[in-house]
Order: C-alpha cells, then sequence, then structure tokens
C-alpha cells in the first residue's frame, strides 16, 4: 500500500517526505535507483575490485545523494543522484589506482587452496611453524640471551679499557679528537 504511494510521488517529493520523517523512502529510492547503479557499474573496471565492488560504491554514492539532495537547487533528483553515483564510482576507481593500495589489491590468501603433491591443500597448512612461534622457545630464547649477555658484560668489564694496541680507549678516543 506504501509502495504504490511511493510511486505515484516525485523523487522530490519523496526526499521531502523524507525530510519530514519518513524513513522507508530511503529503501524505496535505493530499490528504484539500483538498476542505474547496475548499469554505470557495468561499464568501469576496477583495478583489483570486482564489478560488485563497483555497485556498492554506487550504492554508497545513492546513498550521499538522497542524504545532500536540496529541492530548492532546482536540479532533478535523477540528475542529482547519477552525477553522486558516478563521483562516487570514480573516486574508487582513483583510489584503487594509487600504489597506496596495492598490498591490499595483490595480496595472497592464506586460506586459498593451492595444489600440492596432487591434492588441494590450504596455503597455510603448507607454511611449516618455525621454533620462534613457540611461546616457551621464545621464553627460553630470551633468558639465554639475557644470561649470556650478563656473562659477557662481566668479562668485558675486565678488558673494557684497554685497545689492541695496548692504549687505554679513553687514550685513543682523546688522540683521535686532537686536531694534527
Amino acid at each position: 500500500m506504501q509502495r504504490n504511494r511511493y510511486e505515484m510521488l516525485t523523487d522530490e517529493n519523496l526526499i521531502e517526505e523524507l525530510r519530514g520523517g519518513d524513513s522507508a523512502i530511503t529503501d524505496f529510492i535505493m530499490n528504484k535507483y539500483k538498476p542505474m547503479v547496475r548499469k554505470k557499474a557495468r561499464a568501469m573496471f576496477l583495478l583489483g575490485g570486482e564489478n560488485e565492488d563497483l555497485i556498492q560504491e554506487g550504492m554508497i554514492g545513492l546513498f550521499k545523494a538522497i542524504r545532500d539532495y536540496e529541492t530548492r537547487q532546482g536540479t532533478s533528483f535523477a540528475s542529482f543522484a547519477e552525477l553522486c553515483v558516478s563521483r562516487q564510482m570514480y573516486s574508487a576507481i582513483e583510489a584503487s589506482q594509487r600504489k597506496k593500495h596495492l598490498p591490499l589489491n595483490s595480496y595472497v590468501s592464506l586460506y586459498e587452496e593451492s595444489v600440492e603433491e596432487g591434492k588441494k591443500v590450504p596455503l597455510i597448512d603448507t607454511i611449516e611453524p618455525q621454533e620462534e612461534n613457540n611461546p616457551e622457545a621464545l621464553y627460553f630464547g630470551k633468558e639465554f640471551f639475557r644470561t649470556a649477555e650478563g656473562e659477557f658484560k662481566y668479562a668485558g668489564e675486565s678488558c673494557a679499557g684497554i685497545a689492541p694496541d695496548g692504549n687505554g680507549l679513553q687514550e685513543n678516543r682523546r688522540a683521535s679528537r686532537k686536531k694534527p
């Protein structure tokens, strides 16, 4: 019943009623303009993405058009919505072409199946775990290095002041600072 009433109103009148508090109009307009969004998405290509990604961007643009449309500007909602959808899609395409997103656009899923020895196995199962992944080994490895570091410091204190040339390190530092 409500849909029939919406279909009889112009888009501009629907937006006015939406501003009056009828939130079901948003869904009606989104469904009404979805074919236009799909048509525009088919004509474009998103690097590292699928057609559905462009449709989603277009629907975001349509939602922004519904939110930002002002009837007093004198343009039709249809042309404003088409412009907003196109701009949102073009922005998504430009963003996908930036080098900034290259790692996201060219990732390899660890859960994608690869063929190994005639069987399909997820990539994550082909990676052999290393000892560093074991928390116990990590903890005891750190303890070993702390102990070894302490022993080296102790041994270093007894010969820290002697350089290979037999002079003390402080004397060599002072000599290197003097200008010839």
